[in-house]
């Protein structure tokens, strides 16, 4: 989990559904359509997603897109040092 604050983060979110699911990296991986390494980097928060691959990802896991939207976009604001919050 992010050790700055208590915030849960994008890739806090798809590991934790992936391991919820009880799926493996590279299982989880090919559900969603991209390679294992890609899917560790953002498990890790070392990789930032499009507004456009968040779309895809909640329409594969059955969730409002808005969701992945905004732990993309509040990641990537606190990656760059802004002073900006995401509701």
């Amino acid at each position: 989990m992010n050790t700055k604050n208590s915030a849960l983060t994008l890739g806090d979110f798809i590991k934790n559904h992936r391991m919820g699911e009880n799926y493996s990296q590279i299982e989880f991986a090919n559900f969603l359509g991209i390679s294992r390494q890609r899917l560790c980097d953002i498990e890790k928060n070392r990789a930032s997603l499009s507004i456009k691959l968040c779309k895809k990802f909640a329409k594969k896991l059955d969730l409002p897109p808005e969701w992945l939207v905004r732990l993309a976009l509040r990641g990537q604001i606190e990656k760059e040092g802004l002073n900006l919050k995401i509701a």
